[in-house]
């Protein structure tokens, strides 16, 4: 075999060997994609489903060479011990089967990447955008979008730049949005970078958990609207649904690797695609009803709401936008399934960041501004749930249920990350402590003789409550704060300049070596607080809009 990984002293070296792992390899990279977040993506983020997936298994064989020839111990899988095996066993450049650093080959391309891009971005997010261009107009509403759709075009091709460590094409690679800021950045900054992703990661929990209620909720009133009539107020508590939701994902939060089910990522995209142009659907039908557009070009009149909410609810609109094209955490996960230079994988990925922001962008349009459209100022803040439409009932179920389908895993997904810090630091804290550490098996079925134990589940004792305990302190919280569109916009307003902004300008000065107050330097540092101001204010806006619905909200007890 060619390259630089020597697979003497491994069970059966053979020609069939060699084809059977040529094919395997084959195979993993065909399929290796991603997903998450976020959500609006991100957030999204359900595309990382299909990326840890097979990453972790490439891992898990590069670490079992490295075992083999004594050079990896007992961490496997890490992305350190994938260098650690390239470093020892040799540069595998030449190898038809493995890239320099020991992994299997990426075949990525800007097509899969854009893909890659395209099915993390579009999420709930895009429910909430006929509300936002409702509140900013026909010109400032679709200009706001352009702008942010630069802005995440710009910042993310400066992110691209950092997934190698100095040279784009043969420098170290950075295999997530962390491990570039441990290249590039040191002392306070790595850990108010780790600080804000597992806060990010919270707030995305708690944003879940009540855009799925309200899915539910929805459903459920849909039903007794077509039942008693549209003049029925149908009041409902989403409490009981946040309950429901709670309980579901204390269960499935249970589950080892929950997100590396691959078959998941597939199914979030078919919802979020179904759940998307269900709306474009419904939008363009309203509009065709009404015989004409809706809408002004300075958005809700003043009158309809105080101009003091008029400005707060513009500032929302930018973090509701904001929230939409959220992606920069996943980015250097989906340009690591790219296969390796020449053409750098940074390149391939700043044409994949254009082609993807420009399908996103049209997307967005098509449904925000139908959104609109239809229903001018009253467009609702969630376009499936506000009930501007009534009719088809069935359709509204089907799109509610498409949404909590994919919240139900995107929840998981996000949260895996946090799960994992929690407790591989409570394992170094205490290795010792049998209620940390212990794996309890629990026997699920006999063996196929009927003489001996099946098929078992390892419970651990730490895993369960402090899963548990996060998934209630985030129900809870949902139940005080249930409002899908003050928390969406609170979300991306306080994620979109630290994340998506500030870290990807410092990584990028810091990589390029750009001199402190040259004029490239001052620019990129003006964008920086460009975008702080934006941030600022679309906080504020957001939190404005939560004190005001708490003034008429009573916590487990206001129907909706």
């Amino acid at each position: 075999m060619t390259g630089g990984v020597r697979l003497a002293g491994v069970r059966r070296l053979d020609g069939d060997v060699e084809r059977e792992q040529a094919s395997s390899a084959g195979r993993s990279l065909e399929t290796r994609t991603t997903s998450g977040g976020g959500g609006g993506g991100l957030a999204v983020f359900y595309g990382v489903w299909w990326i840890r997936t097979y990453k972790k298994r490439d891992e898990t064989f590069c670490g079992e060479m490295g075992e083999i020839n004594g050079v990896v111990s007992a961490k496997l899988g890490y992305p350190a011990a994938a260098m650690e095996v390239s470093a020892e066993l040799g540069h595998t450049a030449g190898s038809k089967l493995y890239d320099d650093d020991g992994r299997l080959k990426r075949s990525g391309t800007m097509w899969t990447a854009s893909a890659h891009i395209i099915t993390a971005v579009i999420g709930s997010g895009v429910l909430s955008l006929g509300w936002a261009i409702a509140q900013l107009g026909w010109v400032a509403g679709p200009a706001v979008m352009l702008l942010f759709s630069f802005l995440t075009y710009y910042t993310s091709a400066l992110l691209a730049d950092c997934y190698r460590s100095g040279d784009e094409s043969t420098g170290k690679r950075n295999y997530t949005y962390m491990d570039a800021v441990n290249s590039n950045l040191s002392g306070i900054k790595v850990q108010i970078c780790g600080f804000l992703q597992y806060a990010n990661i919270v707030g995305v929990a708690i944003g879940y958990t009540i855009a799925a209620s309200i899915s539910m909720l929805a459903i459920k009133r849909a039903n007794c609207f077509h039942e008693k009539g549209h003049g029925d107020p149908c009041n409902i508590s989403s409490t009981p649904y946040m309950i429901t939701f709670g309980v579901v994902e204390i269960f499935f939060s249970q589950i080892p690797d929950f997100d590396q089910i691959s078959w998941l990522s597939m199914l979030a995209a078919v919802m979020s695609f179904t759940y998307s142009i269900i709306g474009l659907g419904l939008g363009v039908v309203q509009v065709v009803a009404n015989r004409g557009v809706q809408g002004s070009l300075t958005g809700i009149s003043i009158g309809v709401v105080t101009p003091i909410d008029k400005v707060w609810r513009s500032l929302q609109a930018f973090g509701d936008i904001a929230f939409a094209y959220s992606y920069s955490l996943i980015l250097i996960e989906i340009q690591d399934t790219i296969r390796a230079p020449p053409p750098s994988e940074a390149k391939v990925m700043r044409r994949a960041t254009v082609v993807s922001v420009a399908v996103t962008t049209f997307f967005y349009m098509l449904c925000g501004c139908m959104g609109y459209a239809a229903f001018g100022d009253g467009a609702p803040g969630n376009l499936l749930t506000g009930f501007g439409f009534y009719e088809p009932f069935w359709l509204l179920d089907i799109a509610n249920a498409a949404i909590v389908i994919h919240l139900v895993g995107a929840y998981q997904v996000y949260s895996q990350p946090l799960f994992a810090f929690v407790e591989k630091w409570a394992q170094q804290r205490w290795p010792d402590s049998w209620y940390i550490t212990k794996d309890i098996e629990v026997p699920l079925s006999m063996s196929s003789s009927g003489t001996g134990a099946g098929r078992s589940y390892k419970l651990n004792l730490f895993r369960l409550t402090w899963r548990s305990a996060f998934v209630l302190v985030t129900t809870v919280v949902s139940m005080l704060l249930p409002f899908f569109n003050d928390v969406v916009g609170l979300l991306g307003a306080l994620g979109f300049w630290p994340l998506t902004v500030y870290f990807p300008v410092e990584m990028y000065i810091v990589q390029k070596r750009i001199p402190k107050w040259s004029t490239r330097w001052v620019c990129l540092q003006l964008l920086s607080l460009a975008c702080l101001v934006i941030t600022v204010a679309s906080a504020a806006g957001s939190i404005a809009g939560i004190m005001s619905d708490l003034k008429v909200y009573k916590p487990f007890a206001t129907p909706s």
